[in-house]
């Protein structure tokens, strides 16, 4: 089995073809038959876990074993704390509620690369970086999670997938696993360790009993 980290960089498409000629996974991972841990959007950056493992990719896609992930968020704007509030408390987006999210205001990341495309800059209109982790995969939900709060998002990073961080990583870069990441990654989000899957006893119902015979008048 094989367990990949690499770090996506903007404008690229998580998925290894496309029909319209856009750059995809194929132009930085030269390894036949992994495939994508759930997705990170076109204009999203960051880490992404590639892998042969059909088990594991299934259940760290499934909402059910609520995998935690970080992104740097940036965001026009000072970030209120009534802004963070909601973040905490789970905003409404398209797609419905959101669960509670872990939402603090950061300095920029030390190292962080320019991005291919600079971000639109406005003079008048400072801009901010939040930490967001959230454990469930709605579509664009970060940014729609932003948006709600009064905070457009002008740049998203996934830094981190539960404990796996981008460290070194460059963008267009990719790494193998270690044995003990893997073997920890794959321990901890067993079918064992999720009782959404575990089998519920079902209380067996005493059969009814008939009535007492009342004794025949002689």
């Amino acid at each position: 089995m094989r367990y990949l980290l690499v770090n996506k960089p903007y404008e690229v498409l998580t998925q290894f073809t496309d029909e319209h000629g856009r750059a995809t996974l194929k132009d930085l991972v030269p390894v036949p038959g992994v495939y994508p841990v759930g997705r990170l959007d076109f204009d999203s950056e960051g880490l992404l876990l590639l892998t042969d493992d059909k088990a594991l990719q299934h259940r760290l896609s499934d909402p059910k074993f609520k995998v935690p992930k970080t992104y740097w968020a940036q965001v026009e704007g000072q970030v209120s704390e009534e802004a963070l509030e909601k973040l905490r408390r789970g905003v409404k987006i398209k797609e419905g509620l959101t669960a509670p999210a872990q939402a603090q205001v950061m300095p920029e990341p030390a190292g962080l690369w320019e991005r291919s495309t600079p971000i639109r800059f406005r003079a008048s209109i400072p801009t901010s970086w939040l930490a967001i982790t959230i454990s469930q995969g709605m579509n664009r939900q970060v940014r729609k999670m932003c948006a709600a709060a009064g905070l457009p998002c002008l740049r998203l990073v996934r830094a981190r997938i539960d404990e796996l961080a981008l460290g070194e990583l460059a963008p267009g870069q990719w790494r193998e696993l270690a044995p003990e990441e893997s073997r920890k990654l794959k321990a901890k989000f067993s079918l064992t360790k999720n009782p959404a899957h575990r089998k519920v006893p079902v209380k067996s119902e005493k059969a009814p009993q008939p009535a007492p015979r009342r004794p025949l008048k002689s």
